[in-house]
């Protein structure tokens, strides 16, 4: 059955917030470039390489008119360049899973997806090789 329309002087009542309920909100990076070590073959230990990173995250967050009310996503540079700054990661995995383990410590991220790009990795054969994870919150 459908629900009866509202009167003019009703709908005129009902507050735009009261229309519509934010569930997720979803806070992006794409495109970050961030030079690290990474790599589990000889020849890539001790010296840097570019990385790619996208990260999308689902927030718990609804009418946010400030930053506080929100994931700030300058924190996904910051931890993607704190990660690197750490030291030599074997794995393009690992490097995704420390991205989004970080995330994770707002607790208003409910879900992160890390995608890790090489571009470097079968060059000059393919554009880039790497990994995509997705993270929920236990």
């Amino acid at each position: 059955m459908a629900a009866a329309p509202l009167a003019d002087t009703e709908a005129a009542s009902v507050g735009a917030q009261d229309l519509a309920r934010i569930i997720v909100t979803k806070v992006f990076v794409r495109g970050l470039k961030v030079d690290a070590q990474i790599g589990v073959y000889d020849h890539e230990h001790g010296r840097m390489q570019p990385l790619v990173l996208d990260v999308e995250l689902d927030v718990a967050a609804s009418h946010c008119e400030r930053l506080p009310d929100t994931v700030n996503y300058e924190m996904v540079g910051e931890a993607a360049r704190a990660i690197a700054a750490e030291g030599h990661v074997d794995l393009v995995e690992t490097f995704a899973e420390r991205l989004a383990q970080a995330c994770f410590s707002d607790p208003r991220v409910t879900r992160a997806r890390v995608r890790v790009e090489k571009p470097l990795a079968l060059a000059p054969h393919a554009a880039a090789a790497g990994v995509e994870i997705t993270a929920v919150r236990a």
